[in-house]
């Protein structure tokens, strides 16, 4: 809870600092990442860095926390910050890197606004992030004790058992631990950090969602993104992975997770957003659960759906939809729930492009779905928290 003073300069200097937050998240990267450039070797992507998506989540992140502080001081921000704790448990974010995030997001703080971060903004601003690293800290010591580690991301190796080409642009790689020993638990929904070594000697980490998860195996699918700095590391593996290599994988994190329960589901997707989908699925019958359940996935094509298979063996009741058979392409908007019947006190889990879970979301809730029952998953930064 903020104290009264500061709760009154915030609320007076939010929509100034609001406004100024891309310039002063944009200036905090490009200072931290010129002094302290060891950042970007294993911890910082930096295909996000490029694009500027962690640049807009940061600053989303900032102003949705400050606003939640000053609208419900009395509510504990777990919620809110559930995503950003499982993404920074997923690449090992310490304690002690809250400090040095202060030190560069505070001197960019007073290089874009100047004369107006007075000693008191400057103070009531300064509770704000330690509020926020504060309850970060808390709830990351949790989920890491959790994992079986202390202050940081467990990582093992991997064997690569298997590699399946499911598309031209998507590739499956099914993994036993490299020690032989029993997997650790994980939950349909979760994902894992992958660490990689660049050509250019920097380790780099990305997420990949379990597209299913066994006592003793994981596999990721990974679809390849060319001509884009963030897709570097899904290049590498498509290029270079073979059955009989290692891989470095965290432990699973993710707080989008298939709920137990007999409520109908509804899976929603679109295009490579079907990995958490599949693996809810494979949950479904592994475990015998008898509950409906609705598939609605979007593609480009059926040559390129990845993990088609997979879905039409485990989901009875499903709609496809396909752009080599809309009369205007657009993958985002390609699904139309007009005349397709949703399951009542249905719970909904979406994964896919933020614009598409947006239109399929407001669908959803015409079609009288629960807005606290609609969870959904956003690979990469969290932009739609960043953009309203």
């Amino acid at each position: 809870m903020l104290s009264a003073d500061s709760a009154a300069i915030v609320r007076a200097t939010l929509p100034v600092v609001g406004a100024s937050l891309d310039a002063i998240t944009a200036r905090f990267y490009e200072t931290m990442f010129a002094e302290r450039p060891e950042l970007l070797d294993g911890l910082f992507n930096r295909g996000n860095q490029a694009n500027g998506e962690q640049r807009r989540a940061l600053a989303g992140s900032i102003a949705a926390f400050a606003t939640r502080l000053l609208d419900h001081p009395d509510e504990r921000p777990d919620e809110l910050l559930a995503r950003i704790v499982h993404k920074h448990t997923a690449v090992g974010v310490t304690d002690d890197q809250y400090v040095i995030v202060h030190k560069y997001l505070f001197g960019a703080i007073a290089h874009v606004l100047g004369d107006a971060v007075t000693p008191e903004v400057a103070a009531a601003w300064d509770e704000v992030y330690w509020l926020m690293a504060g309850a970060l800290i808390a709830q990351e010591a949790r989920i890491y004790a959790e994992a079986g580690a202390r202050n940081g991301a467990t990582w093992r190796q991997w064997r690569v058992a298997d590699r399946k080409e499911e598309t031209p642009d998507a590739v499956s790689f099914l993994l036993h631990p490299a020690d032989d020993g029993p997997a650790p638990p994980a939950r349909p929904g979760q994902y894992v950090s992958v660490r990689v070594r660049m050509p250019d000697g920097v380790h780099q980490l990305r997420q990949y969602t379990l597209s299913s998860a066994g006592d003793r195996s994981r596999r990721i699918t990974v679809k390849r993104v060319d001509g884009d700095p963030a897709g570097e590391v899904s290049t590498l593996l498509h290029a270079t992975v073979r059955a009989g290599d290692e891989l470095t994988l965290s432990a699973p994190f993710g707080d989008v997770t298939l709920e137990d329960g007999d409520a109908p589901l509804v899976l929603v997707s679109a295009g490579i957003g079907c990995t958490p989908i599949v693996a809810m699925l494979d949950h479904l019958a592994a475990t015998g659960a008898r509950r409906r359940v609705l598939l609605l996935h979007a593609d480009r094509s059926p040559a390129e759906h990845a993990l088609r298979e997979d879905m039409l063996g485990l989901a009875a009741e499903r709609v496809f939809w396909y752009e080599s058979g809309a009369a205007t392409p657009d993958r985002d908007g390609l699904m139309d729930l007009e005349g397709v019947e949703i399951p009542v006190d249905a719970i909904a889990y979406l994964c896919g492009p933020v614009p598409f879970m947006r239109r399929v979301r407001g669908q959803l809730l015409k079609a009288g779905v629960a807005a606290r029952d609609i969870h959904y998953e956003v690979f990469g930064p969290d932009l739609w928290l960043a953009t309203g």
